[in-house]
């Protein structure tokens, strides 16, 4: 059996976990959460990860990888209630996106309940913490 390509790309300020808002985002950064992953899944999983707070980087990984992969967990933080460019960026590509996000948006300001990156993806985790990390990797296997 071979391993499934699955790249987690994380958005604007998630380079930030474990030091912005620990009351909202936990006290682990990304990075370190990443390792248990990639541990966890080591067997069955070639694990990627790409941060950038620049949406045209998003844009550009997303486009590299969308042919290739078997899957994006993807985590477009802000830029999910604002990019349209994002939301066609994986309208364009045949890899599937899981949209993730670690706090529950529906809970938060108003302007955090649309996402237009939601009619693109083939699912959403909001509100486990990084666990919703997990739970996309699990929907590829």
């Amino acid at each position: 059996m071979s391993k499934k390509k699955i790249i987690i790309i994380n958005g604007p300020n998630l380079n930030l976990l474990g030091k912005r808002e620990p009351e909202i985002y936990g006290h682990q950064t990304f990075e370190q959460y990443f390792e248990v992953l990639k541990d966890k899944y080591s067997d069955k999983v070639d694990l990627v990860y790409f941060q950038s707070n620049h949406e045209g980087f998003l844009i550009d990984k997303i486009h590299e990888i969308g042919f290739s992969y078997d899957g994006i967990v993807l985590n477009a933080g802000a830029f999910t209630h604002t990019s349209i460019a994002l939301a066609d960026a994986i309208a364009g590509v045949k890899t599937p996106v899981v949209e993730v996000h670690i706090s529950n948006v529906h809970k938060r300001e108003e302007f955090r309940h649309h996402s237009y990156i939601s009619k693109n993806s083939i699912g959403i985790i909001i509100g486990f913490g990084l666990r919703g990390y997990d739970f996309a990797i699990q929907t590829y296997l």
